[in-house]
């Protein structure tokens, strides 16, 4: 089902705008999900990996290996460069190899104060959207029910007093 009018369902068009994004919209596109370690500590699920984050592959060829450090974000390419993540060439020469951003996890952030402006935003944001979404406790039933017969109730007593003070008023 369709709920924004305004944006596509197009493969075709959905595809165009990816690969022609600009770069700041590719920076957000260039997201990974953070370790649950970091989930928990800071209350959000992913970030716009940058250099120096600390990263861990978890598929593909180099998956499970040691934790490396991000040399490059190649925004053009849609990937990253990590430390210690080589391959060897024919003629002996070692180039680094490159790794799309949705097949790692952040394991350290690089911290500055717009990052930390950042992960405070989002955290705020996630936590008015948690507590307590779609959850019932016997308490806050009782307490609902107890809304209800209270309301159910009042309109008809005001109704009640409004005749009896107008019928008076007919009679004299």
């Amino acid at each position: 089902m369709k709920l924004n009018k305004q944006v596509t369902m197009s493969r075709r068009k959905n595809r165009k705008r990816h690969f022609n994004a600009p770069s700041h919209i590719r920076r957000r596109l260039m997201s990974c999900p953070l370790s649950k370690e970091l989930r928990v500590k800071y209350n959000v699920r992913s970030m716009p990996v940058r250099k120096d984050d600390e990263v861990q592959v978890m598929r593909g060829h180099f998956k499970g290996q040691q934790v490396g450090k991000v040399t490059q974000v190649y925004r053009k390419r849609f990937c990253l460069y990590i430390e210690r993540i080589q391959r060897e060439k024919a003629n002996g020469t070692t180039v680094p190899v490159a790794i799309h951003p949705s097949n790692v996890t952040i394991v350290k952030l690089k911290m500055d104060k717009n990052r930390k402006q950042t992960l405070d935003r989002r955290a705020k944001g996630r936590e008015g959207s948690n507590a307590k979404k779609g959850k019932y406790t016997p308490e806050s039933a009782v307490e609902t029910s107890d809304a209800k017969k209270t309301s159910d109730v009042s309109p008809k007593v005001d109704a009640e007093s409004k005749s009896a003070e107008s019928s008076p008023s007919k009679t004299q």
